[in-house]
């Protein structure tokens, strides 16, 4: 039996309230999608974690449904509470709602299925975690809706060939999986790291960068990154109703599954059809920009959602013509 877990991460401080749009939302620019109208609003996004605080005051109406795949709670499926803090923070940065206090997640509009596939202690297996993507692309909500994107800040050191099918069936379906890189690195692109599933060719696998920018340290290194997003101080939601300051890719993650509800929204609203799950990814890594790293150590660069990338190339052009 296949262990998976919690990628390891720092809690750096813990607060009972806060007031502000967290940094890393920020450094990604979802403010800009705000600004035109856009979410999340209506895009199901399935969480497998440690599950989540069921009533924080910033989570509880974006929670649609869940389930729990562990031990935990005797097993009970309806018990997907949180007693870990990283689910709930996780959730935090995709989804927390806006309202006049606390923090905002990417997509504050959008919809978070909790699936629980790590118990308290932070670990599960990769059993779990298949039923759970299993559950994820055969849910359906009360109008039909089905879950857009699968978003996993875990991983093993186990290729696991079941919950590889599992992924690559979440893909055939259309649905994006996103998933962190690890913390296993060592600051150099000439060694490989891998963690599962993030290494999978079929998912987004995202590496993390601090608030200015720069690589983080313990970011994993590979050919199959893809994008890197803030993961170091990254401000969201916790246990008891509070609030923490975590660092790790687990963190990055949850701000490119949230950046790709938008995407989806902005691009259905614009184009009035389905967006595809190779589109969907295309238009991700539209909006990149290329740091001076390597591949390895940043795949095709750093999000930011506000298109400013392609406007500072039109002004290049015009510069240079």
């Amino acid at each position: 039996m296949g262990k998976v877990g919690l990628i390891p991460y720092r809690v750096q401080a813990v607060m009972s309230s806060t007031k502000t749009i967290p940094p890393g939302i920020q450094m990604i620019e979802a403010p800009a999608l705000w600004k035109e109208g856009y979410k999340g609003e209506g895009i199901v996004i399935a969480i497998l974690d440690t599950g989540c605080e069921m009533n924080h005051s910033e989570l509880k109406e974006r929670i649609v449904d869940g389930y729990n795949f562990t031990s935990d709670d005797e097993g009970n499926p309806k018990m997907y509470q949180d007693y870990n803090g990283h689910g709930t923070h996780v959730a935090g940065t995709i989804g927390a709602t806006e309202n006049e206090e606390g923090v905002i997640g990417v997509a504050p509009l959008a919809d978070l299925l909790i699936l629980k596939v790590l118990s308290k202690d932070g670990f599960g297996t990769n059993e779990w975690v298949t039923a759970a993507i299993y559950h994820a692309i055969n849910w359906r909500g009360p109008n039909g809706e089905k879950v857009r994107i699968i978003s996993m800040s875990l991983g093993g050191k186990v290729n696991d060939s079941s919950l590889h099918e599992a992924i690559k069936k979440a893909v055939q379906e259309q649905i994006l999986v996103v998933c962190a890189a690890g913390n296993e690195g060592d600051g150099k692109d000439k060694t490989n790291e891998y963690a599962y599933p993030g290494a999978y060719n079929e998912v987004v696998q995202v590496g993390s960068v601090n608030l200015k920018g720069e690589i983080s340290k313990f970011s994993n290194t590979n050919d199959e990154i893809d994008l890197v997003a803030p993961g170091e101080e990254v401000l969201s939601t916790y246990l008891e109703n509070e609030y923490a300051v975590l660092s790790g890719t687990s963190m990055a993650t949850p701000h490119v599954s949230g950046a790709a509800a938008l995407i989806i929204e902005k691009w259905e609203s614009k184009m009035d059809k389905p967006l595809s799950e190779p589109a969907l990814y295309e238009q991700i890594i539209k909006h990149t920009v290329e740091l001076s790293y390597s591949r390895k150590y940043q795949g095709n660069g750093l999000l930011k959602l506000s298109g400013q990338k392609q406007i500072d190339k039109i002004k290049q052009q015009i510069t240079t013509a």
